[in-house]
């Protein structure tokens, strides 16, 4: 465990992108085997699952420490984040004066030399490895809560600080990195000698960390043995400069940006699988699909788009919202949101791997592939047909009367590369929805933001009230949410736990990118991905919008 948190905090201060991926580099060419393989699934999403409540860890560490619930929600509000208030209470082993590394306004802050320098701990004897403590938890769902506390309680007073840090989050089920996928393969290829390509396929799919050797994992056979294990997905960047930098029209093609779960429909082995982006394994959740076990031949792997679909149309992403989540899916729900597949690509033919292969004939395969299928929910994702630049402007301005988040251009050669690549695939998005809001609430940011009130809850007028309508809490530079925090401290009307009442009196432009009906609102509405996009310091709050502006937005983009 030394090493990871040591790894976790070097990644942590660290802002270059040469010094992250020498971290990872060197944590690979050193660490524990099994170690380097749960690494790879954490970093990879693979995290393991909750087995134990805030709230009971909140109490075992006051029993521990001996300290009254209430101050420690008072830490807890101050520090915004409940694993790192546990890691600073509770002192080190063998270190009675105990006082948390270099802190910074509360939160635990290390220097980068205190990153790379060896873990302190007062001379205590070294911690478990890392998979000892993940396998731990893994156990820990079918333990009792006093087997769960012992063990715990255990691991708190063996680990120092920053190892008590990584633990917990570990253990709650929180545990983030700022680290992406492309990094650490292109770490693990500075240690293991394979192309990045190579290694991002092998440690896809469904394979377990604690089963698995790190060996096993890399090698060729792993692609072999593993029939459901998908293909990295291809990634588009933002169109940034004009059209016209793209060169010829002819050069491209153009389809819509369709808003539902990118996902890959895999028939190996006489078996069929579903895969999402984020790599969850989503076969049961859509029973659909199932005919397509005995339709598609065997090799085959579909890239594609799963959205809400009746009748020929797409319908809005909150349709298939009512899905998603779900442990079981009943007649009523196949029913009232009915899904369809529109297929992007096509990336394996008969068993070969065709990434390779042009995008114009990969699609030239696909056409004929869906074609002969004839299912009516099976669809191709339509070709937008345009002449020049011009005139695919013009057309991407029908994107959302479509249900589509934009458009997407692809290169009519490039192959089907993996991750996030500039140069042959461009998304192009239409401009988000705005409403004018004024803040109402605020609380305490979690992270670096700890201590700063970040986290905002917006209104719209109703006559002569103010009605809360949603939530957002990006968009504003450091300097301007500094500017906001001292607003709340300076204007707060009342206080419930950690949130603020505030002063309705600065205004601010919210975005999203989509608007559905919410009885769980009571605005009524619920806007999807909302944030800040500009504080108007030119309004006041009586030139905020309405709840009526809200349904008429609602009326005209929520269907």
């Amino acid at each position: 465990m030394r090493e990871f948190a040591q790894l976790i905090f070097s990644l942590g201060t660290s802002t270059k992108t040469n010094d992250k991926l020498q971290a990872l580099s060197t944590y690979f060419s050193h660490a524990d085997e099994k170690d380097k393989v749960w690494v790879i699934a954490l970093f990879s999403g693979r995290r393991p699952r909750r087995t134990v409540s805030g709230t009971q860890l909140a109490a075992w560490c006051c029993e521990l420490v001996d300290l009254p619930i209430w101050l420690f929600q008072e830490c807890y509000h101050t520090v915004g984040d409940l694993s790192e208030t546990i890691a600073l209470l509770i002192p080190d082993k063998n270190n009675t004066d105990f006082s948390p590394p270099a802190e910074i306004g509360g939160k635990l802050r290390f220097s980068r030399e205190e990153a790379n320098s060896p873990s302190t701990g007062g001379g205590r004897e070294e911690a478990h490895p890392l998979h000892y403590y993940v396998e731990q938890f893994q156990q820990l769902e079918k333990a009792t809560e006093p087997e769960k506390k012992t063990f715990i309680l255990q691991s708190w007073q063996e680990l120092n600080s920053r190892e008590r840090f990584v633990f917990n989050k570990l253990l709650s089920g929180t545990f983030r990195v700022g680290v992406s996928q492309k990094l650490m393969v292109n770490a693990l290829a500075r240690t293991v000698q394979l192309d990045p390509s190579v290694i991002a396929h092998r440690i896809s799919g469904n394979w377990d960390p604690a089963t698995t050797s790190f060996d096993q994992l890399l090698s060729e056979q792993s692609t072999q043995t593993d029939h459901s294990k998908p293909y990295p997905f291809y990634l588009a960047y933002a169109l940034e400069g004009p059209l016209q930098d793209l060169g010829e029209p002819s050069d491209w093609q153009a389809e819509w940006k369709w808003d539902g779960i990118r996902g890959q429909i895999i028939k190996r082995n006489d078996q069929l699988f579903v895969w999402s982006r984020g790599e969850d394994l989503i076969t049961d959740k859509f029973p659909e699909y199932s005919i397509l076990q005995s339709k598609l031949e065997n090799g085959t792997v579909l890239d594609g788009e799963i959205l809400p679909y009746k009748e020929g149309q797409v319908l809005n992403f909150n349709v298939l919202q009512t899905r998603i989540g779900r442990k079981n899916i009943t007649k009523k729900n196949l029913q009232e949101a009915p899904v369809g597949l529109f297929a992007y690509d096509l990336l394996e033919l008969q068993g070969e791997d065709i990434r390779h292969w042009a995008l114009a004939e990969r699609r030239a395969a696909l056409e004929t592939l869906i074609t002969s299928l004839q299912l009516p929910w099976l669809q191709l994702s339509p070709i937008v047909t345009f002449n020049n630049w011009e005139e695919l402007t013009t057309t991407r301005e029908q994107s959302r009367s479509l249900n589509s988040e934009g458009l997407m251009l692809k290169r009519r050669s490039s192959a089907y590369q993996v991750g996030r690549k500039r140069g042959d695939w461009w998304k192009w998005k239409i401009d988000p929805l705005t409403i004018d809001a004024v803040m109402v609430y605020a609380q305490k940011g979690t992270g670096r933001r700890s201590n700063l009130y970040t986290d905002y809850t917006f209104a719209v007028k109703d006559g002569d009230k103010l009605v809360p309508f949603t939530k957002a809490y990006s968009g504003l530079t450091d300097k301007e949410f500094a500017q906001v925090d001292s607003f709340v401290k300076k204007n707060s009307l009342e206080k419930f736990g950690p949130v603020r009442t505030v002063k309705p009196e600065l205004v601010f432009e919210i975005a999203f990118e989509g608007i559905a009906a919410s009885n769980r609102h009571k605005s009524g509405v619920a806007l999807r991905f909302p944030r800040i996009s500009r504080w108007r310091t030119d309004k006041l709050p009586n030139d905020i919008n309405t709840l009526e502006d809200l349904k008429q937005m609602l009326e005209l983009y929520g269907k």
